[in-house]
This record gives C-alpha cells, sequence and structure tokens, in this order.
C-alpha cells in the first residue's frame, strides 16, 4: 500500500517565475514543490501571528497589567451600557450591544 503523501497543490507561472523559484530551490538543495510549498508555509505562519497575536512593548505590557490589577472606576457612562447589554441579553442569544461614540 503507498504512503499517503498529502494532497496535491498545482499552480501555474511564467517561465521567468519558474526559473527563479527553481533557481532558489537549487540552492538550498530542495525539490521546486518543496520549496513553493515552505515558502508558503512560512508566509503563512507569518501571517497568522501577525493577524492574531498583540505584541507590546515593556511599558505597554506593565501599563495593561496595572489597569487589570487596578481598573479605574466604573462611571455613570459604563453602567448605562452595561444596563443596556444586559437589557439586550436576556436569554443569551446575542452577545453585541447598540454603541456609538459621543
Amino acid at each position: 500500500m503507498p504512503a499517503h503523501t498529502g494532497k496535491r497543490l498545482t499552480t501555474r507561472g511564467t517561465d521567468h517565475v519558474l526559473d527563479k523559484l527553481q533557481h532558489a530551490a537549487d540552492l538550498v538543495g530542495a525539490t521546486l514543490n518543496q520549496f513553493v510549498v515552505q515558502a508558503a508555509l512560512d508566509k503563512a505562519e507569518h501571517l497568522i501571528e501577525s493577524e492574531t497575536a498583540i505584541i507590546l512593548t515593556r511599558r505597554e505590557s506593565l501599563r495593561l497589567l496595572e489597569l487589570i490589577e487596578n481598573p479605574p472606576p466604573r462611571n455613570e457612562r459604563f453602567n448605562k451600557l452595561m444596563v443596556d447589554y444586559q437589557q439586550g441579553n436576556v436569554d443569551g442569544s446575542d452577545s453585541s450591544i447598540e454603541w456609538s461614540p459621543r
């Protein structure tokens, strides 16, 4: 029984693009397919990380921790928003509130 190697990915490119990719693949000792898949995977991982991770400076992270540990007092506007939220969420089916900036 043959080993399962994964799904097929097909792409098209001009001769110039394919020649450049092949040259780069040759330089690192990979097949064209290995090179393209690895490059795409590297790009995907970088993109996913940049879109899902929040990177803070030391100063920002200390400020965030301070706000978590010592939140500012709740003002009247916050209390009104909480009441609005709770009244709109009686059955728990909707997690959104009506809000507009001042």
